[in-house]
C-alpha cells in the first residue's frame, strides 16, 4: 500500500521515519522547557502590570517590550540571527540539537502572551477574595491564578503546541531535521509530490493529536 501510494517515500522509508521521530523530539523538548519559561512570563506581566498584585511598571514595560521586539522578528530570520548564539549555547545549528534553542526563543513571546491572556480571563473577584483572606502573592499565584485559569491555560497551551508544530517545519528550511527537512529534501528539491503529501498527512495527523488531548484536557478541568 505504501510503495504504491507514496513510492518515493517507501524508498526513503528510514529516513522518513526518522524525521517524524526528530520533529516529535523537537516538540516535546521545546514544548515542556517553553511551557516553563513562558509561565513564568505569563504570570510575571499579569501580577507586575499597572493594577497587578504586585505592580511593578519597571519589569512589566522590560517584559512587553521584549516580547515586542521578539514577536515583530519573522521566525525564519529569527533563526539566521540566533546562529552564532546557538552554535555556542548547542555546538551546532543544524540537526534537532541546533534547533531547540530558536524554536524556544520563537515561541515563547506567544506563549507568554497566551498564557497572560488566559491569566487575565480570570474572575477579579477570585483575587479580591484572596487578598482579603491576607493571602501572600505566593499563594495568590499558586492556588488562585494557576489553579482557578488550568482550563484556560490548557486551551492556549494547545493553540501554543499547533503553531510550534508549524515552526518545527519551518526548520527544515535551515537544515534543522525533521519532517520540514525531510519535505523539502524530497518534496521541493527532487520535486517528488507524494512526499510532500506524506509530510502533510503527517503534521496533520500530530495536529489532530495535539487538538484532541488539549480539548480533553479543557474540558476535565472546567468547573
Amino acid at each position: 500500500m505504501l510503495s504504491k501510494l507514496f513510492p518515493n517515500v517507501a524508498l526513503n522509508y528510514n529516513i522518513f521515519q526518522n524525521s517524524i521521530i526528530q520533529t516529535v523530539e523537537m516538540l516535546i523538548i521545546t514544548g515542556i522547557i517553553s511551557f516553563l519559561i513562558s509561565l513564568i512570563i505569563g504570570v510575571l506581566l499579569v501580577v507586575t502590570k499597572k493594577d497587578g498584585i504586585a505592580s511593578n511598571p519597571v519589569v512589566w514595560n522590560i517584559l512587553d517590550k521584549i516580547i515586542n521586539l521578539f514577536r515583530s522578528i519573522p521566525f525564519i530570520i529569527l533563526i539566521a540571527a540566533l546562529i552564532p548564539l546557538t552554535r555556542v549555547l548547542s555546538g551546532t545549528a543544524i540537526g534537532v540539537k541546533g534547533t531547540i534553542f530558536p524554536l524556544i526563543v520563537g515561541i515563547v513571546p506567544f506563549f507568554s502572551r497566551q498564557i497572560e491572556s488566559a491569566l487575565n480571563d480570570l474572575d477579579q473577584g477570585l483575587i479580591e477574595s484572596g487578598q482579603v483572606m491576607g493571602l501572600s502573592t505566593f499563594q495568590i499565584i499558586k492556588s488562585i491564578y494557576l489553579k482557578e485559569s488550568i482550563s484556560n491555560i490548557s486551551r492556549v497551551t494547545t493553540i501554543t503546541f499547533i503553531s510550534l508544530i508549524g515552526l518545527t517545519a519551518i526548520v527544515g528550511v535551515v537544515g534543522g531535521g525533521g519532517i520540514g527537512d525531510f519535505a523539502i529534501q524530497y518534496g521541493f528539491q527532487q520535486n517528488e509530490q507524494d512526499a510532500t503529501f506524506a509530510c502533510i498527512i503527517v503534521l496533520l495527523v500530530i495536529v489532530t493529536i495535539v487538538q484532541i488531548i488539549g480539548t480533553l484536557v479543557s474540558r476535565k478541568t472546567t468547573h
